[in-house]
């Protein structure tokens, strides 16, 4: 059983010799409480309510440009003057969302490492514990191996029975 370990679960762990339990955590402690459901779904909204709103901006734009087009008598200069209106738009659509996509997964990627991390954590403090309960297994063992001894009995059954090597004790 070894005493180092990668990193402390928190910032109050200190080793200790009793016997910790392990529990598992709750359904509260496993879902971060700075991100509750129905504020993850109106963060997800408010992105793609941007996102809509900033169409809608460019479909509007452009209805204008084609309106002023009719009002005042489609000639080919005028078609020209639509395109150069209407490229630039569609760029600006097209790299806002490029943006906002790549801020999603940034933002993705970031909490999945965060819920990784909480893994990590978990599975450190489970292996902590595992530790700490097969050292008081195995001291328990020696303690009563040596009782045997000191009695006179035969403490075969029990090494076999603990499935420690032969020379353990």
């Amino acid at each position: 059983m070894s005493d180092v370990y990668g990193r402390p679960t928190t910032e109050h762990d200190v080793p200790t010799t009793e016997m910790q339990t392990f529990a598992p955590a709750s359904d509260s402690e496993q879902t971060p409480a700075h991100a509750p459901a129905d504020a993850v779904e109106r963060g997800r909204w408010g992105t793609d309510l941007r996102f809509m709103l900033v169409v809608l901006a460019a479909i509007v734009a452009l209805f204008l440009a084609f309106a002023l087009l009719i009002a005042f008598s489609p000639t080919g200069a005028a078609i020209s003057a639509l395109a150069i209106i209407a490229a630039p738009i569609a760029t600006m659509v097209a790299a806002y969302y490029g943006i906002s996509l790549a801020l999603k997964q940034v933002k993705d990627a970031r909490e999945a490492a965060q819920a990784s991390e909480a893994r990590a954590r978990a599975a450190e403090a489970g292996a902590r514990e595992s530790d700490a309960w097969a050292a008081q297994m195995e001291s328990g063992l020696r303690v009563a191996v040596a009782k045997l001894t000191a009695a006179g009995q035969q403490t075969r059954d029990v090494e076999r029975a603990a499935g420690t090597p032969d020379e353990f004790f």
